[in-house]
């Protein structure tokens, strides 16, 4: 690693975009990195200019962060080949949806030894209708090893220079301190540990809890309720990595990624902003996500059906009773009722003995 490295950023919307400030800022100033960032920008004809034109000469991307400033050396592609083939860090801030597409233009077409970091919070559905981590995803595609970012990020919070916190998972020990250094600002703290399947799967279930909250939300409970949600989702987290992805550390959870993330989800996110009106219109799903989230797949109904696979193939859906009863009232078969049922007569699981026993 003795030449300095080559980084580039795939997407530009609103979380790529305010990443693409803290990255352009910070090789500016390392031995270790080109000053130079390569973004890929879907292109678009904006009042008669092209984006990656607007944003190559006003430095502001008019699109998704019309009033934030990038650095001049950030420079915008419209061609994901070019905006890739020479780096050695690749960060993906894409849809979920486009990943796989994305690595097949870009497999054999990025460096052997390059190094990717997702900061997408989402999913692909394997072959067998489970998840499949977007990390995986890329590691499968592109056969190189692949990172996490994490956390509570609200895009618009950060670029306004208010403080939060975020999560690397990194799977390689030489990248931890580079990538901290990358991602790091005066208003953004950066953790980095190598539990990365831990760092992203709460990413992941986090959308059922926040699910739930707003479940609660739209009928109208207090707030004692809503933070019994967010106490058993986080249980039911716990519990569910320990079963699925043993071997995880008990303190990923307590960083931004686990219980930062949660609750801040539980408050601004957009399922829970979809279940809340799900309950206050009555209208299907199907329909509340294009008029409230057009564009987005509803993260948390989709998670909750694919986790209830999971859990119904080893038959623990008791053992999960919040993650189980916010996929069954997604598809009916629940009353919403059934939400406040389950907290009262939820017992608290022995998967992990330090947990006192409810008798």
């Amino acid at each position: 690693m003795a030449d300095r490295l080559n980084v580039c950023i795939i997407g530009s919307g609103n979380w790529a975009t305010t990443i693409a400030r803290n990255v352009g800022l910070n090789v500016q100033h390392s031995q270790l990195l080109e000053p130079k960032v390569n973004m890929y920008v879907y292109e678009e004809i904006i009042d008669g200019r092209k984006l990656t034109e607007i944003i190559n000469t006003t430095h502001v991307n008019v699109k998704y962060m019309p009033d934030f400033v990038l650095p001049p050396n950030v420079v915008a592609y419209d061609d994901v080949v070019t905006t890739a083939r020479d780096a050695d860090i690749l960060i993906f801030a894409i849809p979920p949806t486009f990943v796989s597409s994305c690595c097949k233009t870009l497999l054999g077409k990025v460096k052997p030894m390059a190094h990717a970091v997702s900061l997408i919070k989402g999913f692909e559905r394997s072959d067998d209708g489970q998840i499949l981590l977007i990390s995986h995803l890329i590691m499968r595609q592109l056969k190189i090893p692949c990172s996490v970012l994490v956390g509570c990020n609200l895009a618009h919070e950060i670029a306004n220079n208010n403080f939060a916190e975020g999560t690397v998972g990194c799977r390689d020990q030489k990248y931890m301190r580079i990538l901290h250094d990358l991602f790091k600002s005066e208003y953004f703290r950066v953790v980095v540990t190598d539990d990365a399947d831990c760092v992203e799967i709460c990413s992941t279930l986090r959308n059922i809890v926040a699910f739930g909250a707003g479940l609660a939300d739209g009928l109208e409970l207090n707030e004692n309720t809503k933070a019994g949600i967010i106490r058993r989702g986080f249980l039911e987290i716990l519990q569910f990595v320990d079963v699925f992805y043993p071997g995880s550390r008990l303190a990923t959870f307590f960083e931004a990624c686990g219980l930062s993330d949660l609750v801040t989800s539980c408050y601004a996110n957009r399922n829970r902003r979809l279940a809340e009106a799900f309950v206050k219109t009555g209208q299907p799903l199907s329909e509340l996500e294009h008029i409230l989230i057009p564009g987005h797949e509803p993260l948390g109904p989709v998670t909750s059906e694919l986790i209830n696979i999971m859990l119904r193939k080893k038959g623990l859906e008791e053992k999960f009773p919040l993650f189980t009863t916010v996929y069954r009232i997604c598809t009916g078969i629940y009353p919403l009722t059934r939400l406040v049922e389950t907290l009262r007569f939820a017992r608290e699981d022995i998967y992990h003995p330090n947990h006192i026993f409810q008798l």
